[in-house]
This record gives C-alpha cells, structure tokens and sequence, in this order.
C-alpha cells in the first residue's frame, strides 16, 4: 500500500473523527434535521418519476413528508403533506396522480398549485385568504435531470452549494457537462434500508482506504482503489481502469454505449463527488450512477440508487445487468461495514472518536462541515 511505502510517519499523519454520540445521540440527530436537512438542498427525486400533470410522490425530508408533483402546466410543485386546517395528511398513498388534492377529513381541497379551492362553508367565508390558507409550498430546482427541494424560508444559493461541491471536486463546474446527466434515462432503480448513521454512508463513500478490503470487484476493475487513495482525495482527476480493463462491469468486460462528449481524459476513468448532505454521484464512461440518502433515524438511512444511461440504450432494452451488478455489489459490500460499525458508535472505547490516516484526512472537512452547521 502507498501509506506503508512511506519512509517517514507523516506530520499529523492521524487525525481525530467525530466522537461516537455524533452517530448515537437523538438529539444530536434532531439538531441535523432542524439545521441541516431542513436548510440544505436535498435531492428528492428524479424528474422523469412525476411525468405528467397531477402525477406526485411523496418524500421524507427531514421530520417533513412533502407532496412533489407536477401542476396542469407541466410545472414542478412542492408542498409539505398537511392540511391547513387540522393538519391531516393530504396525500396517503407514496404515489399517484391526482387531479387535484383534497383532505380525507373535513374535504378541504387545494388544486394542484396548492391554492385552496373548496371547502365545506367556505363561500360564508369570504374573508378567508385562498392562497394564504393554501398548502405550505417548499423551494424547488430543477437540475441533473432531478428535483431538488429546500424547506427553508430562504433556502442557500443552489450555485454556491450544490454546484460548488462540483468546483471543489472537478476544479470547475462546466467539467460535470460532459456526461449529459440531465439527458440520461433510469435503467435501473435499487434502494437499500441501511441500519447506520447517515454520516457513517457518507464518510466511507468519501475514502478507498478500506477498498482492498471489502471490495475485491471494485479493485479488479481499478486496481489503484487497492493502495487506499480515494478519487475524491484530488481535484479533477479521476481513478483508472486497470490494464485490460474494458468497461466499469463487474467482470471488467465492455459496457455499453459510451456518453459521447467525454474528453480524452475523462475515458477509461471514475470520477465521484459528495454533494453534501445526501447526495453521491459517480460517472464512468458510459453510464451514471446517482445515490440519495434520506436519513430517517439516528441509526437508520434510506438509500435510492439509480443507474443512468443513454436513452438508446434504456429504449433499446440493452442488458445492463452487469454494469449495474457492480455497484450494487459495491453498495452492499459497504452498507454491511457501516451497518457493523454502527454498533460500535456506543461503546466507551469511541467515546472520544477514531482516527483518520493521511488517505482519509479529506473526510475532516466532512467533519468541520457538520460543525459548523450545529454550531
């Protein structure tokens, strides 16, 4: 491994982690819900699952349930799931088309920009405000060819947030362009129930030093992932495929149809990016591989992972069974090790936290990061 190649311990060469309560305490997860989840933007869904007018899904964003749908306009729409009279839900089912919303308890309606529209005696009531006692709306943004929400009053800038973790892992945002992640089409759909801290997922996506390991595909098809170095531990460079190497595959044979505007640099290579708090996108030569994390308790997280892919390809019925095979064994392989180390987040023994070594140290900008959004 490159860190035993070493000839002199490095400077600082251990750094410390989170302490274990990060991982266990409620409240310290009730504090993420209030001053993360529901200030960020979060990646809920893609675009393509809401199609047509009145078509909605309900997501979980944080302590909220809210309504994604889209209005007669063809318009995306977000609304937090709950009457504004008494507070029922709205929508019961986690997915339909509705041509419009009505509550199931005193039939209040709302249309499906979330105006109210009926009520029993609402006409005795004129002075009541159609908009203002309308459904809750929530921010919506439109990009990579998914929808993403914000509950805040004044959500961040959606450049300098999301966009910006594409500067600080590509070196500028236009390198993304390349793969079409917008023009792409779902080709598969895997979504995993992972008993584990939803930062555990995102630190262990983050380094490679725990790849020889557990990752024995992973490894074949990019041996350099075998010394402990993360393609996210340097800027704009990707990790390359192994000599003989065809295609990101689980039997590193060909895939399938190459995204057609990669540079020279960009082929034959992994690239991935954390887009904080919740959202993993990996790009290889011919597909997109694109994690949301959707944190429901301390130590539970809910994980929807897709698999993009030319739309010639989805339409044509390719067989991508064994591009998908990877990562989802990859996946499974690395649920499995948080799922184990969650435990371990109680003992007195990491009480005070872990250890980082220099492959991993990118990981504490994750920590100063989580910081500063409870401080």
């Amino acid at each position: 491994m490159i860190i035993e190649q070493l000839d002199e311990p490095l400077p600082g060469s251990i750094l410390p982690t989170l302490g274990g309560s990060w991982y266990t305490d409620p409240d310290v997860f009730a504090l993420e819900q209030e001053r993360i989840f529901s200030t960020q933007w979060m990646c809920v869904l893609r675009a393509d699952d809401i199609p047509g007018a009145g078509d909605y899904r309900l997501v979980q964003v944080g302590r909220e349930q809210v309504v994604v749908s889209r209005n007669r306009r063809g318009e995306i729409r977000a609304f937090l799931n709950v009457c504004r009279h008494r507070g029922m839900r709205v929508c019961t089912e986690p997915a339909g088309t509705a041509r419009k919303f009505q509550c199931g308890y005193h039939a209040w309606t709302y249309d499906l920009d979330g105006r109210l529209v009926a009520a029993p005696n609402l006409t005795r009531m004129p002075d009541v405000d159609r908009d203002a006692y309308g459904l809750r709306g929530v921010a919506v943004h439109e990009w990579m060819g998914y929808v993403w929400v914000c509950l805040a009053d004044s959500p961040p800038s959606f450049t300098e947030t999301v966009l910006g973790e594409l500067v600080t892992r590509l070196g500028e945002a236009e390198t993304f362009d390349a793969w079409q992640v917008a023009d792409l089409r779902l080709g598969k759909r895997i979504a995993y129930d992972v008993h584990a801290n939803w930062k555990l997922i995102i630190e262990n996506f983050m380094e490679c030093y725990h790849c020889a390991t557990i990752h024995p595909e992973l490894t074949e098809v990019i041996p350099e992932f075998a010394d402990g170095w993360a393609a996210q531990t340097y800027v704009g460079r990707g990790a390359e495929f192994g000599e003989g190497v065809e295609g990101f595959t689980v039997d590193g044979s060909a895939g399938v149809a190459p995204l057609p505007l990669l540079a020279a640099d960009q082929e034959r290579r992994y690239f991935a990016v954390t887009i904080k708090p919740s959202v993993f996108v990996n790009m290889v030569p011919d597909h997109v591989v694109v994690h949301r994390m959707f944190p429901t308790a301390v130590d539970r997280t809910y994980v929807e992972c897709d698999w993009l892919f030319l739309p010639e390809v989805v339409e044509a019925g390719t067989d991508v069974s064994r591009s998908v095979e990877l990562f989802d064994r990859v996946n499974r392989q690395d649920f499995e090790a948080c799922e184990r180390t969650q435990p371990a987040m109680s003992s007195a023994a990491y009480a005070d936290g872990g250890s980082l070594v220099p492959a991993e140290h990118h990981i504490e900008t994750f920590h100063a990061w989580v910081r500063e959004q409870l401080a």
